[in-house]
């Protein structure tokens, strides 16, 4: 079974491990409410999303899974101060996603006009098995 994963781009910023497909990683996945990505991949990608990843111990003591990444998919979008907000508070523009299919993630992004880069919606399925001499990245 395939699954998509949200990974943000602040987590391999701070301390992740780049990644590319075909890698095996080990990470720990959390389960989302896909309302919570749809301002920023849009409601029908964010009802694709099964997990986030997790590395900064908000649910100590789970395993991590391991996984084989299929495919890594920039995710870039406006954000903007809603309208009638009585805060500074920015949030994503519904509307305003670009996607980019890339090689691979290290937390970084080329500038793309008008958006902003969120992070990236990876495609993996579960790793029975290491293969010799393949040991996971990340953590």
């Amino acid at each position: 079974m395939t699954l998509t994963i949200w990974v943000d781009d602040w987590q391999i910023q701070c301390c992740g491990e780049n990644f590319t497909p075909g890698d095996v990683v080990s990470w720990q996945l959390l389960e989302i409410d896909p309302e919570d990505y749809a301002g920023v991949v849009g409601s029908e990608r964010a009802a694709e999303i099964n997990f986030r990843e997790e590395h900064h111990g908000q649910e100590e003591g789970k395993a991590s899974a391991l996984l084989r990444v299929l495919t890594v998919t920039e995710v870039h979008c406006r954000y903007a101060v809603p309208s009638g907000s009585t805060s500074n508070v920015q949030h994503p523009v519904p509307g305003t996603t670009v996607l980019v299919p890339v090689k691979g993630a290290d937390g970084w992004a080329d500038a793309r006009p008008g958006v902003s880069f969120a992070g990236y919606l990876v495609t993996a399925v579960r790793a029975a098995d290491r293969q010799e001499g393949q040991l996971p990245r990340g953590r």
